[in-house]
Formats: C-alpha cells, structure tokens, sequence
C-alpha cells in the first residue's frame, strides 16, 4: 500500500518519467529529452529484450498520400464505432505527413513499400497488406513507409533505440523494473510520480512535469485475455512482457477505458499458429501453400470446420456478415488432413516448424483421430463426408472455399496437428484525447498523464496494418513533447524530493543508466588464433562471435554477446555454431523461422574468418 502523497520521500526526481521501452516509449522519450527534459525510461524486461511488440513487427509504418482520403479509409474502417474527430484527423494527418517525420526525426531516407519495392525487398508479395480492404473508400491512398528496404528485421526498432543511445545524457534507462503504481496528489489529481520496482526494492520516482503510459497491451496477462477478448488463451507473436500493467495502474488513478475487445491476430488460417507451451511466443506462419491446398482443413474444438481455410488474412478478421472480424476461438483446434497430404507436404519441402513431425498426432481411422486429439467421432466424420462432397460437386456449400484447393480424402492414415489462435497486440486501456492526455470516466484529463502505442490505442474494429507504428510515432511524440513541458501547478514543497539539487540525481546506489551504448571489445579476452567477428544487423542489435581459427580450419565459435530473441533468435545462437565449424564455412544454411539472426551471425563469424586470413597471410 502506497503511502500518503503528502509523506512520501523521493528517492530520485525527473522531469519526464516514460513507462514502457518499446517504439512508443522510445519515441516519447527522444521527444520530452529534445524539449529539455531530463527522462527516465523504464520497462519491466531484461536488457536486450526490451523493444515491445515493435522489435517483432513487419516494420511497416502506415501512411497515406493525402490526410483526406486517409480519413476516408480510416472512418470506414472503425465503422460502426464512432470515435473523437479531432483524434482521427491528429491520426491521419500524422500518418500523410509520416514521410516528412521518418526523413526529419530518424534521419533516414523513407521508402515506400507501394512505389519502391521490389521482389527482393520481401519474400511474400505486399500489395494484399498495402490494400488490406480493397473494398473500402480510400484505400487506394494507403502505403507502407520503412526506413529501408527490408521488413522483418527490426530495423525501424534498432533506430528508435539509437534515438536514446544518442540521448544518454538526457535519458536514463531501467531494464527489468516494473513501474508498480502512479503517484497521485490526492487534492489536485494530479500524477506526480511513479513507484518503480528494481533489484527487489521499491523506489518513488518523482516526475516534476509528467508521466507517459507506454507500456502495451496484456496480451501476456491470460486472465485479461479471458476477461476483456473472451478467449480461453492466445499465443503472443510479439514482447512476453505486456502483462497489462497500465491498465490496472490507469484504474488505479480513475482512468477511462477504451477499445477492451479490440485485438489484432496475424497469419495464415486467420490468426493461427502451431501450439506451443504455455508462455512462448507463437510460431507465426506467412507462406506455406500446402495449408489450405489438397485434402487439408482446419477443425474446431468438436471436429467441425469454422472458417474459409483460402480467405485473405487481414490481421486474423474473416468475412462475418458485412463486416469483418476476429473469428471466434477455440481451446484446441487443429489441421487435420490425409496420407494423401501428408506425402504432398513432404514432397514439397517447405515446412515452417522446424519440430514438426514431432508435433504429428496420426491414427489409422478418423474415429481414432478424433479420440486423440479430443474432438466428437460422429462429427469429425461428417465433417471430413461433407468436405469430399464439397470436393468433388466444386462448391464448399458452407463456406466457399475456393473449389480448387480441395481435394477428397483418402482412406487413410490421418493426421492432426494442433494449432492455436494467435494475438499480435491488444488495443485497449485508458482512454486518450488528441493530446496524448490520458482520461478520466467523466473526460477530463488526468493531470500530467499521457500516453502512447497499444495501451489504449486509437485503432477499433478493422485494422489495417501498420497502423499501430503509425501511432507509436505520431503519440509518441505528442505525449513525450507534452510531458516535457512544464506545468504551472508545482508540487507542493512538502513533497519535495530528497535529492542533489545540482544534478537532480538520488544519493541511493543501484539508480544509475542500465544502457550500455556500446559493447567493448577490448575487454573480450583472445588467445592464439583467436579472432572477434560482429554484425550490428541481429534482431537485438550488435552480435559479437569469438572464433578460433588456424590451418584453414574453423575450430570453434563462440557467441560472446547478443540479445536476440530466446524462441527464435535463440534456437540460431544455439545451433549455428556448430552447423559452421562442422561445415568448416559460415555459407550454411539458417535456421527456419530465424532467418534474421542466423544472417547476422553468418556475418559476424565471416567478418572473423576475414580478420583471421588477414593475420595469417600464409594461408
């Protein structure tokens, strides 16, 4: 229990305090540091894993050609739901002015995915996510801007990360400090501070000008995701630390609340991924034909199907009666098909999930198969009669499943492979106005509290990608610009913080930056033959290898330091190295799924060998 406002002790002051290190914070952080402020930027995960559900996105801005037709688009996307004009026309306007902002404020010249890219730039064509509701007015003003030609790869992250590297002296950075609760004076309303947890101890963290709520959804937080998405569980595809800390925090100050039931999935099968335990990032799948093509459907919890298998993906909505949206969720769907199939996808060799005869559930008969994997026999029989009928007439009567990508099913054997619904991101929490101001339930801003990104996102309804890091820079920077300026009622000198008034930095210890700008190679020890390698292209950034390396033999690698992605980036750092000394030759293949940072790590350790032939001329 917080104590009295009016009795607390400062352990350290700021002028800004940002909630949440991801493309929102980040950017509010930059911004309020620009305005003067002195800025502390805190997030709840470990160093390296900060980033939020911007580190794992397609790096696609969205932007439009002219604000007017991008409102048009925008309105009827959000149709029925009706929200605050000057919210929108701040959106939209954002949004047709976003290649001015990527040029001025990330230094970059922006590219646009509608005019500049090319095959090379992407594996899968864009125009389906460029015009994700072609049917819709305005949308043929929509693009994409990136900051280079590449999507996937965390590049728009690694420069909104740089943004605060560049501002060390303005910003200091926590990682693995969750903000506990806001401090509220308790006369004027007013947000004063934020009690921080770090190293075990709890820390009041005065912010003289204002506090910025950047801190995501509670994708991660599953009862929140029963209670507000109706959904038993979802696999996240992005950051496992948005746990849904700004909600309970906004409610905590009399925060109004927003958008709870809007969620974004992402993928083939309409927001699906092949399971995974509880608590790992879900498997997101973009290209594997052989999904809804030949004697393969996706069943319900029961054995019956319940979508079009061939409709677009359009972030995880199908087609539901004039509109379109998430579909409704099972506890355990899967993809059922035959012999037939199966040999089909082993021909074809383009499997995505590295385990995945691992994950086969097979059984001779469809009554065995429905035991297994826990459906109704009579059921899953019906279902699998009625979709060879539908084959062999040329019409999915239930539906419309494009007629020819079905193909009857044989006798068996059948196998099962078990799926779940994905979440991308969730939309809601506390209300914000045009300002970046956070709400209270009669409409009044809260005093000094802003917010930016997914807590409480503009987005509803249908969603049109890239969208969201549209808004993380357009709020971002309003709320780090408001947040920084400051307010004309002080706080009152009973609350003033017990600091350094000269450096405005606490006497407590543990409180320093944790963000290491660089990694210093000069203190990574080497041995005969030993050699450093590093890339700065890994999903985490910098990746530094260690290779021994003598007779034109590659002796060993070691990963000396990285911060890739544990599920993903990780299963590269684990197996590579082995895979290229065994292969004497960093040309190896990549580990599926971790195409990114099996690249940077194949660089790093060529850039080693690079350096080791250059020690020894001999070779």
């Amino acid at each position: 229990m917080l104590a009295k406002a009016s009795q607390l002790n400062w352990d350290q002051t700021f002028d800004t305090v940002i909630l949440g290190f991801g493309g929102a914070g980040a950017t509010a952080a930059r911004f309020a540091a620009d305005a003067g402020a002195s800025v502390l930027l805190t997030d709840s995960a470990p160093n390296g894993h900060e980033g939020g559900n911007t580190r794992y996105s397609a790096q696609l801005i969205g932007t439009v050609d002219t604000a007017e037709a991008g409102k048009k688009y925008y309105q009827r996307l959000t149709y029925p739901m009706a929200l605050d004009e000057t919210m929108v026309d701040t959106f939209v306007d954002g949004m047709a002015h976003m290649r001015d902002y990527v040029k001025k404020y990330l230094g970059v010249e922006p590219v646009s995915v509608k005019n500049d890219f090319t095959s090379v730039d992407a594996p899968l064509p864009l125009d389906s996510a460029v015009h994700e509701y072609p049917e819709y007015e305005g949308q043929e003003a929509y693009d994409f801007t990136t900051v280079h030609h590449g999507l996937f790869d965390a590049a728009l992250w690694k420069n909104l990360r740089q943004q605060v590297i560049s501002r060390t002296d303005k910003i200091t950075v926590w990682f693995s400090s969750p903000a506990k609760h806001l401090i509220q004076d308790p006369d004027t309303k007013a947000i004063i501070g934020v009690q921080i947890e770090r190293d075990g101890h709890l820390y009041n963290i005065q912010a003289k000008n204002g506090v910025v709520m950047a801190m995501g959804g509670f994708e991660n937080d599953p009862q929140a995701v029963q209670d507000y998405l109706g959904a038993d569980h979802l696999a996240p595809l992005g950051s496992l630390y948005n746990k849904g800390d700004g909600i309970r925090m906004g409610e905590e100050v009399g925060a109004d609340m927003w958008h709870m039931q809007n969620y974004e999935a992402l993928g083939l099968l309409h927001g699906m991924a092949v399971a995974v335990p509880e608590g790992e990032r879900g498997r997101l799948l973009l290209a594997w034909p052989d999904i809804a093509n030949g004697s393969i459907m996706t069943v319900a919890d029961d054995g019956s199907r319940y979508f079009d298998e061939t409709e677009p993906n359009r972030h995880g909505h199908i087609y539901d009666h004039g509109t379109w949206r998430v579909p409704r969720t099972n506890v355990h769907p899967y993809l059922v098909f035959d012999q037939t199939q199966y040999d089909q996808i082993q021909t074809n060799g383009n499997v995505p999930v590295p385990d995945f005869e691992q994950q086969l559930v097979k059984a001779d008969t469809l009554t065995d198969l429905a035991t297994k994997i826990g459906a109704d026999t009579e059921i899953l029989a019906n279902t699998v009669a009625d979709f060879n009928h539908f084959a062999e007439t040329g019409h999915d009567y239930v539906f419309n499943r494009k007629p020819d990508t079905m193909r009857a099913f044989d006798n068996g054997p059948f196998y099962a492979l078990k799926m779940t619904h994905d979440v991308l991101n969730t939309q809601g929490g506390p209300r914000r106005n045009a300002q970046a101001e956070v709400l209270d339930t009669t409409g009044q801003p809260i005093p000094h509290l802003y917010s930016a990104g997914e807590l409480g996102g503009i987005c509803a309804n249908q969603y049109q990608g890239g969208g969201n890091l549209a808004e993380c820079l357009i709020f971002g920077k309003i709320a780090g610009e408001n947040a920084a300026q400051a307010k004309a009622d002080s706080q009152p000198a009973a609350m003033a913080a017990s600091t350094d008034t000269t450096t405005g930095a606490s006497a407590h210890n543990g409180l320093s930056s944790d963000l290491k700008p660089d990694i210093d190679l000069n203190q990574i020890t080497l041995s005969d033959n030993q050699y450093l390698g590093v890339d700065n292209d890994g999903i985490g950034g910098e990746i530094v290898v260690r290779i021994t390396y003598a007779n034109e033999t590659l002796q060993n690698i070691e990963i000396v330091a990285q911060s890739e992605t544990g599920e993903v980036g990780g299963q590269a750092v684990k197996k590579l190295p082995d895979k290229m000394v065994a292969a004497n030759t960093y040309e190896v293949d990549g580990i599926t799924g971790a195409s990114v940072s099996s690249r940077a790590i194949k660089n790093a350790v060529k850039d080693a060998i690079q350096k080791a032939k250059k020690a020894q001329p001999s070779l």
